[in-house]
């Protein structure tokens, strides 16, 4: 075996989360997967993974090989793909991470159609509201929420100008009332997000008149988005969402925005607008089918932006 190949096997290793999994992949045994990742810690005297019974991580040194092996990897098949170019569709495996409401919503449908154009794709989409460790957990790109940090990832903005609002259903709002100021949600049935064990019920409002901070005591918590934007839809009370969460709903009038003239907060860096954003490991060249498919997105979610933009205006709720 080259040196390349061990770079594609240990590559391979950590996108498939362990060494049982890659070797079903590539047709290898236990025991085969295990004696090659030995033997390349050997040649480079440096413990790359850390080994469990049920899961595998990098080391400080796996973390440097890894991303190493990714453009090594990235440039031969740049290097192929000079050859194939006009002779053949998209393939390979594409790993894809996103928010469960917006994934569900929008990421699993454009895979899907990306699918039915390059049947060669091997999609895998892993929906969750944590934040995922690309290169560690083996991931092609993510979409996320937020106004990330620096980092050594790549990012392709998908919308600028998203920001977060509160929400409820017309239904909701008739039995209810509307609230007029961040105070009256003291008498409202809210629906909050749980993230790591943490409530996320400090709600914030920021307006020309300053800034106010509401403890909310939720009426339904949970930690999935999707579930979040579902109770508020069947009517049990006040979400807080990204935009981009309900502009179907909007579109449909099965929600309306409440209190639309304030900033509105409750996660760390939240504030007028929050970014939304593929991001991808930095390397000079993608894997065509990851280009492909994040340019194929781009476009995707530009026209459904579009499409619901006309259709929710005139659903302004204040």
């Amino acid at each position: 075996m080259t040196k390349i190949d061990d770079m594609v096997l240990f590559v391979q290793v950590i996108k498939a989360g362990g060494l049982a999994a890659a070797g079903r992949q590539l047709g290898l045994s236990p025991a085969s997967m295990t004696a090659r990742i030995k033997k390349l810690e050997a040649r480079y005297d440096a413990r790359l993974i850390n080994r469990s019974t049920r899961s595998i991580s990098l080391t400080d040194a796996g973390h440097r090989f890894y991303e190493a092996c990714l453009q090594v990897v990235a440039d031969v098949e740049a290097a192929e793909s000079v050859l194939l170019a006009g002779k053949q569709d998209y393939a390979g495996p594409l790993k894809v991470t996103a928010p469960s409401d917006f994934g569900r919503q929008f990421v699993a449908p454009a895979i899907a159609q990306f699918v039915d154009q390059y049947p060669q794709i091997q999609p895998y989409l892993h929906l969750g509201d944590r934040t995922v460790n690309l290169i560690e957990e083996g991931f092609d790109l993510g979409i996320r929420y937020g106004n990330l940090p620096d980092s050594s990832l790549m990012t392709r903005s998908l919308d600028a100008n998203n920001r977060r609002v509160l929400c409820a259903s017309p239904d909701y709002l008739e039995k209810h009332g509307t609230p007029e100021q961040p105070e009256d949600l003291e008498h409202h049935n809210c629906l909050v997000m749980e993230r790591f064990g943490e409530k996320l019920n400090q709600w914030k409002f920021q307006s020309a008149s300053g800034q106010v901070t509401i403890r909310i005591n939720p009426a339904l918590m949970g930690n999935d988005g999707a579930l979040i934007r579902q109770w508020a839809v069947l009517g049990k009370g006040i979400a807080l969402k990204s935009i981009w969460d309900i502009k179907q709903d909007l579109a449909a009038g099965r929600l309306v925005k409440v209190l639309d003239g304030y900033v509105v907060g409750a996660y760390a860096g939240d504030e007028e607008k929050v970014g939304l954003q593929i991001i991808y490991p930095s390397r000079q060249y993608l894997p065509r089918q990851v280009a492909g498919f994040i340019d194929f997105f781009t476009s995707y979610l530009s026209e459904a932006n579009d499409q619901h933009d006309v259709l929710t205006d005139g659903f302004y709720s204040s």
